[in-house]
This record gives structure tokens, C-alpha cells and sequence, in this order.
């Protein structure tokens, strides 16, 4: 997953959040809280890519 769509599903996690708490649906707020951190491990994974090819010289 590129880094772009992590941030993406970073910000769609952090507004279901925010729904969720809004509304008093601690589901909802516990699915954007999982959805956020996701995001977040799939953009340093990507980072953590992008620095080994980098590296190594290889694209």
C-alpha cells in the first residue's frame, strides 16, 4: 500500500472515531481506532520499503 492511501485510511479511521464518539457508539469508535492504527503500521511499513530500496540501490 503506497503511503498515500495509509494516510488516507488514517484519516477515515480518525473520523469514525470522532463519529463515533459523537454519537456514544464505543463499536464505532474501537473500529476507527483499529482502522487509524492500521493505516499507521502500513505507512511505516511502506517507509521501512522505501528505505531498503533505497539502500540497496534497487527502485
Amino acid at each position: 500500500m503506497s503511503k498515500a492511501k495509509a494516510k488516507a485510511k488514517q484519516v477515515k479511521g480518525k473520523m469514525k472515531e470522532t463519529a463515533g464518539s459523537a454519537m456514544d457508539d464505543e463499536r464505532m469508535q474501537a473500529e476507527g481506532g483499529a482502522e487509524r492504527m492500521s493505516g499507521k503500521a502500513e505507512e511505516m511499513t511502506s517507509k521501512a520499503s522505501d528505505k531498503i530500496k533505497k539502500s540497496t540501490g534497487k527502485s
